[in-house]
């Protein structure tokens, strides 16, 4: 069975208590258990890692590389603007990984306009709160069937 990891960032513990006009009400356990259901039907398994320190994701990240998991979406954060360090890590994996965000970022602050990570993911889903999740994983399910288009950009690997 196809595994793929979904990494929360910093403060996603919080969610259902943190601003709801831009993250709604549902909490990270709510959206743990949707993709698992989601991932149910769609015949792959997901595993879900929380964390608010940036080395302890860049270690996961380096757990995903060594168990060669299949697909990565990620929800960053506050870090998808400036960790250079979670992106060298991404840039390691060889598998597709899927950028998401409860919220629509390029419709905020500037400084959430930006994505360090977009010249190495696969691709982005914003502004579609919860259902970001689901559709990133969808996203990484197609490409899991594709290999031909999981590859994605090689010009950054």
């Amino acid at each position: 069975m196809k595994q793929v990891l979904m990494l929360h960032g910093v403060n996603h513990n919080m969610f259902g208590l943190r601003d709801p006009a831009h993250y709604g009400s549902a909490t990270l356990d709510d959206i743990d258990g949707r993709l698992r259901r989601l991932a149910a039907e769609l015949g792959v398994a997901v595993q879900s890692f929380q964390t608010n320190a940036e080395g302890a994701m860049v270690e996961r990240i380096h757990q995903a590389f060594h168990d060669r998991s299949d697909a990565v979406l990620i929800n960053a954060g506050a870090w998808t603007h400036y960790s250079y360090g979670l992106r060298d890590a991404l840039a390691m994996l060889s598998c597709p990984i899927v950028e998401l965000h409860m919220s629509n970022i390029h419709a905020r602050e500037a400084f959430r306009h930006n994505s360090v990570f977009a010249d190495i993911v696969r691709g982005q889903i914003s502004g579609f709160g919860v259902d970001s999740y689901l559709l990133a994983l969808r996203a990484a399910v197609s490409l899991l069937a594709n290999p031909a288009a999981a590859a994605g950009p090689t010009s950054s690997r």
